[in-house]
C-alpha cells in the first residue's frame, strides 16, 4: 500500500532523512543510501522526493514524472523508505522553497538532507545553497570519483565549521541546521545514466 504524505503536514515527531531526485529512473544506489541512512543515523524514516523536474538537469531523456515516482515507489517494500510525490503537490522545484516547507508543516519532524559526494561537489549551484545548509543537517554518503573532490571543494570549505565527526552522526537529526557530517562506507557506482543506456543497448 502507497503511503501518502500529507502536504498540509501533521503533528507527527521523528526523524526524517530527505533523499531528493529525478529518479529516472529509481535504482538500488538510490535504496542503499536510505538503508544507510536509517541504520548510522538512527532515522525513523526516509522520504524519496521525486522532483517535478531539476532545474540542473536537461529535460532531454527525463521520463515523466509519474513514471519515475512508480520506478521510486517499486524500489522497496520497506515502510520505514516513502516515495512521495510531495514536492510536486507543494509546487515547488527548488531545494530551499521545499524543506523550508516542509519544516513549516511539519513543525515536529527532525529532517536531515540525505546526498552523496557528487551533489556535495554541485552544491555551490544550488539556488541559496547555504540557506539549505543553515535550514537542514546534511549527511554525504560517499560516491566513487567524486568523495575526495567533495571533501576539499568549495562547498566543504564553506561549511567546515559545521562538520561534525563521523561518530557523531547519529545526532545529526538533533544537531538542526548548520551541521553535516560524512559517513564513510562502500562507495555505489550505479547510476541512473548507466542504467538508461543499458536499457537503450538491450
Amino acid at each position: 500500500m502507497t503511503r501518502v504524505l500529507p502536504a498540509h503536514g501533521d503533528g507527527r515527531r521523528v526523524s526524517v532523512g530527505l533523499l531528493g531526485g529525478s529518479f529516472n529512473p529509481a535504482h538500488r544506489g538510490h535504496l542503499d543510501v536510505a538503508r544507510r541512512a536509517l541504520a548510522d543515523l538512527g532515522l525513523d524514516e526516509v522520504w524519496l522526493l521525486v522532483s517535478p523536474g531539476n532545474p540542473l538537469k536537461s529535460r532531454d531523456g527525463m521520463a515523466p514524472f509519474a513514471q519515475r515516482l512508480e520506478s521510486a515507489r517499486a524500489l522497496t517494500r520497506d515502510p520505514r523508505i516513502i516515495a512521495t510525490d510531495i514536492e510536486a503537490r507543494l509546487g515547488q522545484r527548488y531545494t530551499v522553497r521545499t524543506v523550508a516547507l516542509l519544516k513549516r508543516r511539519f513543525p515536529r519532524v527532525r529532517f536531515v538532507w540525505l546526498m552523496g559526494a557528487d551533489g556535495l561537489v554541485q552544491f555551490p549551484r544550488w539556488r541559496r545553497w547555504r540557506r539549505i545548509a543553515h535550514l537542514v543537517p546534511i549527511a554525504v554518503l560517499p560516491r566513487p570519483g567524486f568523495t575526495m573532490k567533495a571533501l576539499h571543494g568549495a562547498a566543504a570549505s564553506v561549511l567546515r565549521h559545521g562538520r561534525v565527526p563521523d561518530a557523531a552522526a547519529r545526532r545529526l537529526a538533533a544537531l538542526g541546521g548548520g551541521h553535516w557530517a560524512f559517513l564513510p562506507g562502500p562507495q555505489d557506482g550505479i547510476s541512473a545514466t548507466e542504467l538508461r543506456a543499458r536499457a537503450a543497448r538491450a
